[in-house]
C-alpha cells in the first residue's frame, strides 16, 4: 500500500510494537499500512459513520488482515476499551473536533501511552488544550502535500511549560528546532496576509481598519516566529 505524504508522516509517529487505534479510520490505510510494516501488534479502526468504516472492512479483507485489524463504529474514543491500545491517532479533522473527542474520551486515554495528532484547523487552540490538561507535546512534524502545510504531533503524558502565542500558533517543537517546512509555511502565510493588509488600507470603514489591525497582529506574530526560524541560518 502507497501512502500519501501526509498519512506516511503521521504513521512514523506511531511508536514501534503499539497497540494501535484508529480515530476516524476512513478507509483505514494507517492500521493497514502499519501492520504490513510489522509495526504495530494490532489495531482498532474506528469511524463514527458506517459509510467510512464498511470501505475500511473492505480494504482490510482485500490486504487479509482480519486477525490483526479489528473494526468498530464508535463516536470517538467512546467504545475504545481501557487498556486496549497504547497509541491513538486521530488525524484528518478539525481541531475543535478533535478537542471534543479528547475531552470526552479523557478517562479511556488516560490508559494510552500516546496520541498521534494531526488537526486540520484551530491547531492553536489543540495545543493550548493539550497544555491546559495534562499532556506534553513530544514532537512535532510539518509537511507540505499538494500546496498545503499539515502539522502534525506527538503527544504523551505529563506537563508542559505554558506556551507562548507563537508557540500555540505554530509549535513549541518546531520553532525550536527551527524546521524548513515551517519557514516556507510561515513565508507563505506573509505573503497572503501582507495582500490582504495591502488591500484593507485603502478601505476606510470601520469594519475594515479593524480587520486590517488583525492582520497586523498576525504579521506581527508571523515575524517574530521567522525571527526564531531563520536564527539557524545565520
Amino acid at each position: 500500500m502507497q501512502l500519501s505524504k501526509r498519512l506516511l508522516e503521521v504513521s512514523g509517529l506511531v511508536s514501534y510494537g503499539s497497540r494501535l487505534a484508529d480515530v476516524g479510520t476512513d478507509h483505514g490505510y494507517i492500521p493497514i499500512w502499519l501492520t504490513e510494516q510489522g509495526a504495530i501488534r494490532s489495531a482498532v479502526a474506528m469511524d463514527i459513520n458506517r459509510g467510512p468504516l464498511l470501505r475500511a472492512q473492505e480494504n482490510i479483507r482485500r490486504h487479509r488482515l482480519e486477525e490483526k485489524i479489528k473494526t468498530r463504529l464508535s463516536d470517538g474514543v467512546a467504545e475504545l476499551r481501557p487498556g486496549e491500545a497504547d497509541s491513538v491517532v486521530i488525524a484528518g479533522m478539525g481541531g475543535s473536533l478533535m478537542v471534543k473527542i479528547l475531552k470526552e474520551g479523557k478517562e479511556v486515554l488516560a490508559t494510552v501511552k500516546e496520541l498521534v495528532l494531526q488537526p486540520q484547523s484551530d491547531i492553536c487552540n489543540v495545543r493550548r488544550f493539550l497544555q491546559e490538561n495534562g499532556y506534553r507535546i513530544d514532537t512535532e512534524r510539518i509537511v507540505l502535500e499538494d500546496g498545503k502545510f499539515y502539522p502534525m504531533m506527538h503527544v504523551v503524558h505529563g506537563k508542559m511549560e505554558p506556551l507562548s502565542d507563537i508557540e500555540a500558533m505554530y509549535g513549541p517543537c518546531l520553532l525550536r528546532c527551527r524546521d524548513e517546512c515551517l519557514r516556507l509555511c510561515l513565508e507563505r502565510e506573509r505573503q497572503t496576509l501582507c495582500r490582504l493588509e495591502e488591500g484593507l488600507a485603502k478601505n476606510r470603514t470601520e469594519k475594515a481598519q479593524e480587520r486590517r489591525a488583525e492582520l497586523q497582529d498576525r504579521l506581527r506574530q508571523i515575524e517574530e516566529a521567522l525571527c526564531a526560524v531563520l536564527r539557524k541560518h545565520k
